[in-house]
């Protein structure tokens, strides 16, 4: 069976982008699900995200949000203070199970001919961020596979290498012979490129083509938890506006 993939990236435990991901994913084929980390941190389910994921045998990478959920004795010096004040929130929701699980996590992930990483692989734990062609190139000195997918910076985008590297805007992307891809799924759970629905992708290895997928889901309900839970007003403000 040819296999064809939906990898989905900084879910940040909105469970409400997440179920509409999977049903938009499913529709469309997909027969295994991937993940290149930050499953929980900013919203109000982190647990729930958590109990999906597994659900779904996604085989996931850790980001930096999974890192520190995990990880209660390590300091919060280097977040923002908003991204703290959540982290703490979200380590108290945790069980130990939960906890452990996201600690095991692998930081980069070889699987059908390709890489997972939520960061760089130049450096995959110091949660690095690629906003442009220039911090793209360090990422494919250490790039062995021709396809790379990562996440972190909520922004869907693709680098390509050839003789030098430029970013493609993310529609649908052919996999072409002698080229090496970068590519940034987006965010599922909170979209920062002015669009607030859902982004993730989908790798047609077959077809050998990644396609973009933006999919609406009832983000009052996602507002709504993260009112109840407490949470600070901007995060759940953030998701109307996509950024």
């Amino acid at each position: 069976m040819t296999r064809k993939f939906a990898i989905l990236g900084d879910i940040h435990a909105n469970i409400d982008a997440l179920d509409a991901v999977v049903e938009d994913a499913r529709s469309q084929g997909v027969t295994d699900f991937l993940s290149v980390g930050d499953i929980v941190g900013y919203n109000a389910e982190p647990a729930a995200c958590i109990a999906k994921i597994r659900e779904l045998g996604c085989e996931t990478v850790r980001g930096n949000h999974d890192h520190y959920a995990s990880s209660p004795d390590v300091s919060l010096s280097d977040f923002h203070p908003l991204a703290a004040k959540v982290m703490e929130w979200t380590r108290r929701r945790l069980s130990q199970e939960d906890a452990e699980w996201l600690a095991g996590l692998p930081l980069e992930k070889k699987i059908a001919g390709f890489t997972l990483v939520h960061s760089t692989l130049d450096m995959p734990a110091h949660w690095g961020y690629v906003f442009d062609s220039l911090a793209a190139e360090s990422n494919f000195a250490y790039q062995k596979t021709q396809v790379c997918f990562h996440g972190h910076t909520h922004v869907p985008i693709v680098y390509e290498k050839t003789a030098e590297v430029r970013h493609i805007e993310p529609s649908e992307v052919q996999i072409g012979i002698g080229r090496k891809f970068f590519i940034n799924t987006g965010s599922v759970g909170q979209p920062r490129d002015g669009d607030p629905r859902a982004s993730y992708a989908i790798y047609d290895m077959a077809e050998r083509k990644v396609l973009f997928r933006r999919v609406a889901y009832d983000i009052e309900a996602a507002m709504e938890r993260d009112r109840r839970a407490e949470l600070p007003e901007r995060l759940a403000a953030r998701l109307a506006a996509g950024r």
